[in-house]
């Protein structure tokens, strides 16, 4: 079944080669444009497959030496299968990988929601430090965050806040951090020395195109306009700036504050209310395709504690993929990058098993 289709994605990647030498083709900018795009997306896969068929001709040969009566060619012939054997497998895995489907929101920017849960103060605290986690890593991918709406503790730390991550395949290496993240430590306020727990609920969500999310404005949406206002009330500014956007057909409200111009704040509200309406209608699409599949995140089941950061212990512990870190401080600075690769590997790997018993 595998090499079946490794054939036919070789056959339709030699079709697109003719058809792009094609003038008529050449001449089509938009059809030239996406015939190359769909060959780019071929690339890898056929140079894999034409690597495996080369070391399997030439393990053959190997295997023919074997049973030949040269003693001397037969000995080099046994000392090279080996090798290529294991090189075999080697492709032959990543052949598999290559093939996995790929995620059409793998490219895009994210949407990254992060709210205080229990603990009180001391989980608005933790959910500045994760958000700062976050923006050390997004600063070591080259990426930019844009804050779009935040909403501070009494004593300085944050309640919510939803910020835009941009930069290529910002989703692809975030989108396993959607769930309830757990701290573990003495508050400074903790006199006694006692541990204690707060979570933090982070949503990783796609941000949206305005082509994929339909709104009309006019019948879809209740817009209110009102005073913003900071921490205990102090006036932010003294005109009718913020804004409360209400999207009827569903119920979500989404309201942003931040900037002092009206305007700003309704389009970083509507950018807000169709990443999240984005986020509903794959959640939906997913329970309908597969109604007693466990979602994997950021397909509503986000009550679940996905990882703990543990202070007095020093450690990190990803609870999906059993992996503990004892580099706290490293982590909380934007390190995330062993910790995502074990994620992407692991679900990797039990999309391989789905697919294999398919």
């Amino acid at each position: 079944m595998l090499f079946e289709k490794l054939a036919d994605v070789e056959r339709r990647y030699e079709e697109l080669e003719r058809r792009l030498s094609e003038p008529e083709v050449a001449a089509n900018y938009q059809e030239y444009a996406r015939l190359s795009k769909e060959r780019s997306g071929l690339e890898d896969i056929v140079q894999h497959y034409r690597e495996w068929k080369r070391l399997h001709t030439e393990l053959e040969e190997y295997r023919e030496l074997a049973r030949g009566g040269d003693p001397e060619l037969r000995e080099l012939a046994k000392a090279e299968i080996p090798t290529l054997e294991r090189r075999l497998a080697e492709l032959e895995e990543a052949l598999r990988r290559l093939l996995l489907p790929k995620d059409p929101n793998d490219e895009r920017n994210v949407v990254l929601e992060i709210r205080a849960g229990a603990g009180g103060n001391e989980a608005s605290l933790f959910a500045e430090e994760l958000f700062r986690m976050y923006s050390r890593y997004a600063e070591r991918h080259g990426w930019k965050v844009e804050v779009l709406s935040a909403s501070r503790s009494e004593i300085g730390g944050l309640k919510e806040i939803v910020a835009l991550v941009q930069g290529r395949g910002a989703y692809s290496r975030l989108k396993y951090e959607g769930g309830v993240h757990r701290v573990q430590r003495v508050p400074e306020t903790e006199a006694a020395g006692r541990i204690h727990t707060s979570t933090v609920t982070v949503a990783v969500l796609p941000e949206a195109e305005d082509v994929e999310v339909a709104i009309d404005e006019s019948k879809d949406l209740r817009i209110d306009v009102f005073r913003a206002s900071g921490p205990g009330g102090q006036s932010v500014n003294t005109t009718d700036s913020a804004v409360r956007i209400t999207h009827l057909p569903t119920g979500l409200v989404v309201t942003c504050q931040d900037e002092k111009s009206q305007h700003k704040n309704k389009a970083k509200a509507l950018k807000i209310l169709r990443a999240r309406l984005l986020e509903r209608a794959r959640r939906e699409q997913q329970a309908a395709l597969a109604e007693n599949r466990r979602a994997m995140v950021g397909t509503g089941e986000r009550a679940e504690k996905i990882r703990t950061y543990n202070f007095p212990q020093n450690r990190v512990t990803d609870h999906r993929i059993g992996l503990t870190v004892h580099a706290l401080e490293r982590v909380l600075d934007g390190e995330l990058d062993p910790m995502i690769d074990a994620l992407l590997a692991h679900y990797q790997t039990e999309a391989l098993r789905e697919g294999a018993r398919a």
